[in-house]
């Protein structure tokens, strides 16, 4: 092959490239229009080109790099997609640790793209590499500037060129996904979002002001519970038993508070509820760290947090999650917001499962166990995973039916059923964890809340989706008193749950 001819190779294979680009976009749910700002444009052509040099480079044949660019690309669409029809929201560059979270922790992820189409794009993607290696050839003036090293080099540097003048321009974002990539594209989208995170995350804590220690006789044990996917699914089918969550109803009426938690995360995303919780700090104070906030504080912020005023009064703060402690790297968040120690999936027997998961009934268990041994006072963030999805993977048992519903639920239910099954479960720990806190002989206080609602999307066709509330209670087993409720956000739980037990003072805000 002459030189020029290989430019010709490299230039023909790069238009088809970039014009599939433009093609395999257009599969994306959302659908982002064709006419948008030049700058987007700019960016979506500027980051292909790059990627397209580097793996020319790698490589040396230009039609096989174009198809991986393009391959690429694919999965980022059906990965948008998947995560939109389980989650109503589109892929955003802090998902980016969704790939390497898939390798880790598959049984998480992969169920929902699919294990067809899992399997069928691992398939797809060998065969691409097989064929492309036998099938193009390298030039044997590969490295020479007048061939096809010169052509890259120009390539990179228009993409350079593309990718400068489109980040001059500082494209806005609302932080609203579905209307980022509708506005800008993924690709320009994605680049925006990361350029967005840079900034370090500098939102206020409202524990962030100073405390006087109290003694220690003074101070309750508290036990917050994390429910996975905990809401009222008796608003969704009026055939569910009405006893369903008996022993939550039951605290509710001797709570001091309770009512329903307005939660940043839809289906998934646990720390950001999780976060909200803890910094009392709103999704809207966050910018795009609202996505993912630990990944900011892991890497450099530091924020106050619940634990830490905790600690200021004399607490002593214990998280117990039954999951790896590296999963959204909360062992090197939990240190940072002041919790004395993490009890992760090595403190439990891995026989104490109910499904897929270390069950409520363990969890409760571990929590009573630290209560009873305590000589100080103690906080406790429970963090649970007996209710976590994927749902669909469970098999529903035939006394299901007649247990869990009042009238037999129409067909392609099963995800409710399995919930359902997991959900009563909960209702117990809520009463184990009463009961057990009665008997404290230091007067104790539980909250307990969801993070989400449950991914069940067949469900809600049937039904219809439901909103982001979810429900939360918090009670004390030193006095009954009229429950109050109150409708919350998810960020202001954690002080009206101080506040309704006297140890944040009703004038700090």
């Amino acid at each position: 092959m002459v030189p020029e001819s290989e430019f010709i190779s490299i230039l023909a294979a790069l238009l088809t490239g970039l014009m599939l680009s433009v093609g395999i976009e257009q599969f994306m749910i959302p659908r982002p229009p064709l006419r948008r700002h030049w700058a987007a444009w700019a960016l979506h052509g500027g980051l292909w080109l790059l990627a397209y040099a580097l793996i020319v480079l790698l490589l040396g044949r230009p039609w096989f790099s174009a198809a991986v660019v393009s391959a690429f690309l694919l999965m980022l669409v059906l990965v948008n997609n998947a995560k939109v029809n389980a989650l109503y929201e589109p892929f955003v560059f802090q998902d980016y640790e969704y790939f390497t979270d898939a390798i880790r922790h598959p049984r998480l992820y992969i169920p929902f793209l699919g294990w067809g189409k899992f399997l069928g794009s691992a398939t797809g993607f060998v065969l691409a590499v097989a064929i492309g290696f036998w099938g193009e050839s390298t030039p044997a003036q590969r490295w020479m500037l007048s061939g096809q090293l010169g052509a890259i080099v120009v390539i990179f540097f228009l993409g350079l060129l593309l990718l400068l003048a489109g980040r001059q321009k500082k494209l806005p974002v609302s932080f609203n996904p579905e209307r980022d990539v509708c506005a800008l594209g993924l690709l320009a989208s994605l680049w925006r979002y990361a350029e967005e995170e840079r900034a370090p995350l500098a939102a206020v804590s409202p524990f962030g002001f100073h405390v006087h220690r109290k003694s220690d006789n003074d101070l309750p044990h508290l036990v917050a519970v994390q429910s996975e996917s905990f809401f009222d699914p008796r608003s969704l089918y009026p055939g569910i038993f009405s006893g369903m969550l008996a022993e939550f109803d039951r605290l509710k009426g001797d709570a001091v508070a309770y009512g329903k938690l307005k939660v940043p995360a839809w289906g998934a995303n646990t720390v950001r509820t999780e976060f909200a919780f803890l910094s009392g700090i709103g999704d809207d104070k966050l910018g795009v760290h609202r996505f993912n906030p630990y990944r900011a504080i892991a890497a450099a912020s530091d924020v106050s947090s619940l634990a830490a005023y905790l600690k200021c009064l004399g607490y002593r703060t214990i998280c117990i999650h039954p999951y790896p402690a590296s999963f959204y790297r909360r062992n090197r968040v939990y240190p940072r917001l002041d919790f004395d120690e993490f009890m992760d999936i090595r403190t439990f027997d891995r026989m104490q499962r109910y499904g897929p998961y270390i069950s409520d009934a363990a969890v409760t268990a571990k929590i009573m166990d630290v209560l009873t041994k305590a000589r100080e006072p103690v906080f406790i963030f429970a963090i649970t995973m007996e209710n976590h999805g994927p749902l669909h993977l469970e098999r529903v048992a035939p006394s299901d039916i007649n247990e869990l519903y009042s009238v037999p639920p129409p067909p392609g239910c099963d995800d409710l059923t399995i919930y359902l099954r997991h959900i009563r479960n909960a209702d117990r720990m809520v009463a184990d964890l009463r009961r057990g806190l009665e008997q404290c002989e230091r007067p104790a206080s539980l909250c307990w809340y969801g993070d989400h609602v449950p991914i069940m999307p067949v469900v809600y066709k049937i039904f219809g989706k439901p909103g982001r509330d979810v429900e939360y209670v918090c009670w004390s087993n030193q006095h009954k008193m009229q429950s109050r409720h109150h409708n919350l956000d998810a960020n202001d739980l954690a002080v009206h749950w101080l506040r309704a037990i006297d140890l944040i003072k009703s004038d700090h805000h």
